[in-house]
């Protein structure tokens, strides 16, 4: 189902994955300012962060022109979110400039990318009372489900330092495609292949 709402029941209660609307925006600005490196919390900075900051303006377009957001609604409250977009809404960026001139330099899967076979993928960020559960890999797959449509290949970067995410993309089992330095930064290059089922989801 693309573009819908998948309920996934939890005992008495249900979690609903969606693509986000435009009245949405602030929950997820809420979240985003929760766990974003320049102003996490000292106490959740060890179980991952976010580290690029997103205005309104740019969650809109990410909304109206990508259909790229992805929400993971507990109730009323917006627990997780997984943005997703073509190179070209990434582009204003610099570390994603910078990326886009390096796809030529990556192969995955036996394929040379570049912008029209693959597309970028995150941040994601899971409120911390969810870790650990199948709400991360659940939105993983809603968004993989949206995108495939349009893309074969997932491609993203995580910052070397960010040991929490690492970890929860190894256990759904991307790629390191290849390291990086950015801004005086260590990066992994990540790949996922666009026709694989999630593992751990069960939506």
């Amino acid at each position: 189902m693309f573009g819908g709402i998948i309920r996934e029941k939890r005992g008495f209660s249900s979690m609903d994955y969606r693509l986000a609307r435009l009245q949405d925006i602030p929950g997820v600005e809420r979240l985003q300012k929760r766990y974003h490196v320049s102003t996490i919390s000292d106490e959740d900075r060890p179980d991952g962060f976010v580290t690029t900051l997103f205005t309104s303006e740019q969650f809109r377009t990410l909304i109206e022109k990508e259909r790229g957001l992805a929400i993971a609604v507990d109730g009323d409250e917006i627990i997780g979110y997984a943005m997703a977009a073509s190179w070209d809404y990434w582009s204003e960026w610099p570390l994603f400039r910078y990326m886009i001139a390096d796809l030529p330099n990556m192969t995955y899967l036996g394929v040379t990318l570049d912008t029209e076979n693959s597309y970028q993928y995150g941040p994601i960020c899971v409120d911390k009372k969810f870790r650990s559960t199948e709400v991360f890999p659940n939105l993983f797959e809603f968004s993989r489900r949206e995108m495939s449509r349009r893309y074969p290949i997932l491609i993203t970067f995580i910052n070397q330092i960010n040991g929490r995410s690492m970890r929860a993309h190894e256990k759904i089992e991307l790629d390191i495609i290849k390291p990086f330095i950015f801004n005086q930064n260590n990066y992994y290059a990540l790949g996922y292949d666009m026709s694989k089922r999630t593992p751990g989801s069960t939506i």
